[in-house]
């Protein structure tokens, strides 16, 4: 198995909106989240699913996307999503979230909105954590979960499959002030090489894995991996210019 262990440690507060993120420009995205989704045969497994990411008042929501399937492993001392089965470590933290008879929760009425809120258990503490099934995985039997918890600074560690194989994992993880209520979002893409690069080695070798986080549509940070000796293939976080930052959000 392939395996690479990335570590990042930084201070930055970051989220993002999950459904409405597209492909940057100057960046080629995998597949997305959104590719997983196949023919549901049972209807009860259909109402587990949220479908999308439901805002919770005083709460966070972290979640992955970008390759063909993502898990979040750990949320600072507790497992999330076992490597191995790729399911919730400790079952007890499954939330089914309350349906919205297919309607966007965007779309519905303050008042709906707030009956939707009542049904969901608010999280007790800053130890809770809520998993929440989101939809199926582009990978086949598996499920893509996001997961709610308190704001305050969190780590966060992630595996992604940037190929249709469970052997092939890349590992990332960082330290972020997770300190406003809202979406977070981890996303993955191939940064496209330069056109005029003639090096037949590096047009021969994949292009680099990128990761951006993002909180509610808005790029707060960037990390991407570096195949040069000196980073020894680590992902190292790119600094952001103000005014291209500004122009990153993504409706």
């Amino acid at each position: 198995m392939k395996e690479r262990i990335y570590t990042l440690f930084t201070k930055t507060a970051v989220a993002i909106s999950l459904l409405s993120l597209l492909a940057m420009s100057g960046c080629q995205s995998l597949p997305s989240y959104q590719s997983g989704y196949k023919k549901i045969e049972n209807a009860k497994q259909a109402q587990v699913w949220a479908g999308e990411i439901i805002p919770m008042l005083n709460e966070v929501n972290i979640a992955c996307v970008g390759t063909y399937h993502c898990e979040i492993t750990q949320i600072d001392n507790i497992s999330i999503i076992s490597s191995d089965t790729h399911k919730p470590v400790n079952p007890a933290l499954l939330v089914s979230m309350a349906s919205t008879n297919g309607k966007p929760y965007a779309k519905l009425s303050k008042a709906e909105q707030a009956q939707v809120q009542a049904k969901v258990s608010p999280l007790t503490d800053n130890k809770s954590i809520k998993i929440i099934p989101l939809t199926a995985s582009a990978m086949p039997n598996l499920t893509n979960y996001y997961a709610s918890v308190k704001p305050i600074k969190r780590e966060v560690h992630i595996n992604f499959y940037p190929e249709n194989n469970v052997g092939y994992v890349e590992r990332f993880a960082l330290i972020d002030e997770f300190k406003e209520q809202g979406t977070y979002v981890l996303q993955a893409y191939r940064q496209k090489l330069a056109e005029n690069n003639d090096s037949l080695l590096d047009s021969a070798s994949p292009t680099p894995l990128c990761i951006d986080l993002l909180k509610d549509k808005v790029l707060k940070r960037r990390f991407c991996k570096q195949p040069d000796v000196e980073s020894e293939g680590e992902f190292v976080e790119l600094a952001l210019a103000n005014e291209a930052n500004k122009n990153n959000k993504r409706d």
